[in-house]
């Protein structure tokens, strides 16, 4: 191996570990400049830029106020409550749908999936005024229900992966059943629903963080901000034309970060074994 051989192996081993290192700093920097923003007090924020350490890491008095302020008791019920509705008739709507279109041969089988892969090139905003007006006429605007109704719409993603995984479940199990006599209703919940269990915990995944960090919808569909905050509208009380409290703010986020930090701790096993198992065809 001559000298420029080495060289070039050498720097592309360089490179590779650089990149690592810098790309891990950089999504690593705002979530250090947001812990240390939020133990400082008002004056320190001010005078002293985002980095500066605090000069007590004992000061929580920002997120007591950040929680009571911002009233995020109420908007955590309430993202609760959202999540647990749009996961739930999301994954059985979902299931069932992928069940149909992958299990039965029928005309315009293609035709709905081909509609489907259309709906995902469309941008949710461009559609915001035909379904604001439907949420308008059927006075769902401010209303926890509709907004669920809503969130509960069909996701496409998740379509696809839960018909992946179809297509790697043998029809022979179906048709066994079929001959001992089993419905197709028997057969999808007691013996495909359960094998799906990988690929729900991917779906359940990508719609989880997706809901519990709507701002967009829940801003404008939940315009009652005292009885009907979210979590990710909540952290917008710091905000106004006066200036805003990022301090307060970034001690709001960390707080709206910990049930996502426990459910990841705790559920770090399925999570990883979700996502392997829908990542490849077998």
């Amino acid at each position: 191996m001559t000298v420029v051989q080495k060289f070039g192996k050498y720097l592309l081993v360089f490179l590779k570990y650089f990149s690592l290192v810098f790309f891990s700093f950089v999504a690593i920097l705002p979530i250090v400049s947001c812990v240390i923003t939020a133990f400082k007090t008002d004056t320190e924020y001010q005078q002293t830029n985002v980095m500066v350490m605090p000069e007590s890491w004992l000061n929580f008095s920002n997120f007591t106020q950040a929680f009571t302020k911002a009233n995020m008791g109420r908007a955590f019920v309430n993202s609760a409550i959202i999540l647990v509705c749009v996961l739930v008739v999301s994954v059985l709507v979902g299931t069932q749908l992928a069940y149909v279109l992958n299990r039965f041969k029928f005309p315009g089988n293609n035709l709905i999936r081909n509609l489907f892969l259309f709906a995902t090139l469309l941008p949710g905003v461009a559609m915001q005024v035909a379904v604001y007006e439907i949420m308008y006429n059927l006075h769902f605007i401010n209303s926890l229900v509709g907004y669920i109704i809503m969130m509960c719409g069909t996701d496409v993603i998740s379509i696809y992966i839960y018909i992946q995984f179809f297509e790697n479940i043998d029809i022979s199990l179906d048709e066994s059943a079929i001959v001992d006599g089993a419905s197709y209703f028997t057969i999808f919940y007691k013996i495909l629903l359960p094998l799906l269990k990988p690929a729900i915990v991917t779906s359940c995944i990508l719609k989880g963080v997706g809901t519990y960090n709507e701002y967009y919808s829940a801003n404008l569909y939940l315009q009652d901000k005292k009885l009907l905050p979210t979590v990710a509208t909540s952290l917008y009380t710091f905000v106004g034309p006066l200036g805003s409290k990022y301090n307060l703010i970034c001690a709001g986020v960390i707080i709206s970060l910990l049930p996502a930090l426990i459910v990841f701790i705790t559920c770090q096993k399925q999570i990883y074994s979700g996502l392997t198992a829908g990542a490849v065809k077998g």
